[in-house]
């Protein structure tokens, strides 16, 4: 990312502004320091929020072209649309075919600090859901949920209705460990066993217990979860990017920051590329541990979902001590749960104890506790990979056969894809023109700059299996729109 976005960018159109053409914001100073540590286009967004609060750029000004701001300022043209994107949802710019983004927001007569926010005005949600990170909601098991929590109301101790204990129920904990060493091959024991309320939680968690350890930096995949990226900078830690290919992390490039003991990688399915570590690597990842005294976080996402093979095992039942396991309910039940584990040697136990989080809630553990002990857990999701199998099968075939000329990438597992994007179109206009879509742009998980970047991250888990047709020619229209030939 170019440096003149650590400083104070300048707003300044590429072309020059026709005498003719009035309002335009087109030379207002943008602090984009304010949001120090955040992803550049949060901070682009808060300048312009605050240059429009402030009235520095006023109700009717005309913003520059997202390309030209963004070549003024030096950054990728994803991280300015992603900004004026936010801007408009919350009501403070308006954008209009043939006229441009301007400002809507006027705010009232009095000073900046005593105006009343503005309401952001009502956005139907799109058709049509693409993004990746949300399960097959239709799918949660509302009866077997229901009978689990029914049953545990019902024969739960008064004792046990208090406040939860840091570590997570001792019940859970123990069917946990049951399970985690049947379907995922770790190694544990409860005692080693730490509940949390997602694998975000769980990376926040493990910020402090690194630091009580002096790690001050941790290994990224690169691209990978932005939401993790950013966790990791508020704890204080350093992100460092280790590239990724069709193999997985590059592991040779961790030689390349001596001093570095943390990586956090996903090698059942990795996000985004939707890759497998490759066995070579799995044990040279593990060497590494071993050679540099350090850690490696495993995040254990997708696991459950491989359709051309069986799971491959876990990191951590390799070396339980130098790996510590992390996983959610998030992409298999619900993320409204709020259930997650963290399987951590007894030396990182200790220091997850000693800086603990807010446990679920107590019937929510226990219900769950019986959905497992019941077995529904397994057949939920053995019905979930039938479900999504043959939902991925379908988008595949609707893409080659509307987009032919298109390359799908990521192995048969999980619940996205990507598809790559010719070099004439950009993903960024893309997102711009798929009004009836949900998507991401592949650029948004990318930490650095890549020319390879250009692509769109297709989840599939929240789409309705009748809706897949509709979804891709949508899809193709907003390639057109974009400049698809």
């Amino acid at each position: 990312m170019a440096t003149t976005l650590s400083a104070i960018g300048l707003l300044v159109a590429s072309n020059p502004v026709p005498e003719s053409q009035t309002n335009q914001a087109w030379d207002v100073l943008l602090d984009v320091q304010a949001a120090r540590g955040g992803p550049l286009h949060e901070r682009l967004t808060a300048a312009l929020r605050e240059a429009i609060r402030t009235r520095r750029i006023a109700a009717g000004d005309l913003l520059p072209p997202s390309r030209s701001l963004a070549a003024d300022l030096g950054c990728s043209r994803w991280a300015v649309t992603e900004a004026f994107s936010q801007l408009i949802a919350e009501g403070y710019l308006e954008a209009r075919t043939g006229s441009g983004t301007r400002v809507r927001w006027s705010g009232d007569d009095g000073p900046a600090s005593e105006r009343a926010p503005v309401p952001a005005p009502h956005v139907d949600p799109p058709q049509f859901d693409l993004a990746p990170g949300l399960p097959d909601l239709r799918a949660f098991p509302r009866r077997a949920w229901a009978n689990a929590v029914q049953s545990q109301v019902g024969a739960v101790a008064f004792t046990e209705l208090g406040h939860p204990l840091p570590e997570g129920h001792p019940r859970l904990r123990e069917l946990l460990t049951a399970y985690l060493r049947r379907s995922r091959q770790a190694v544990t024991t409860a005692q080693n066993v730490t509940l949390c309320s997602s694998v975000t939680d769980a990376v926040r968690r493990l910020c402090r217990a690194l630091a009580a350890e002096g790690i001050t930096a941790i290994g990224c995949e690169e691209p990978g979860w932005t939401r993790l990226r950013t966790v990791i900078r508020s704890a204080g830690l350093e992100t460092v990017p280790i590239r990724t290919d069709e193999h997985g992390l590059r592991v040779t490039d961790l030689a390349d920051h001596p001093g570095l003991r943390a990586v956090l990688v996903t090698p059942a399915h990795q996000f985004p590329r939707g890759t497998v570590l490759a066995p070579e690597r799995r044990a040279a990842l593990l060497r590494w541990a071993r050679e540099t005294d350090g850690v490696v976080l495993e995040d254990d996402y997708d696991a459950e979902f491989r359709y051309d093979r069986r799971p491959i095992g876990t990191l951590q039942g390799m070396d339980p001590a130098r790996v510590v396991l992390l996983k959610s309910l998030s992409k298999t039940l619900s993320p409204a749960l709020g259930i997650g584990w963290i399987v951590a040697p007894q030396r990182w136990t200790a220091h997850l104890r000693a800086y603990p989080g807010t446990a679920p809630p107590v019937l929510d553990q226990l219900a769950f506790a019986g959905m497992l002990q019941a077995g529904d857990y397994d057949r939920h999701l053995r019905r979930l990979r039938q479900r999504y199998h043959r939902r991925r099968d379908a988008l595949v075939a609707e893409i080659h056969r509307a987009l032919p000329d298109l390359r799908v990438s990521g192995i048969a597992a999980g619940i996205h894809l990507v598809l790559r994007l010719p070099d004439q179109v950009d993903s960024a206009d893309v997102m711009t023109a798929a009004v009836s879509l949900r998507l991401a742009d592949l650029r948004g998980y990318h930490a650095t700059d890549d020319p390879a970047a250009n692509g769109l991250v297709l989840g599939y888990g929240n789409l309705a299996d009748p809706a897949v047709g509709d979804a891709v020619r949508a899809l193709r229209d907003a390639l057109r729109s974009a400049g698809l030939r």
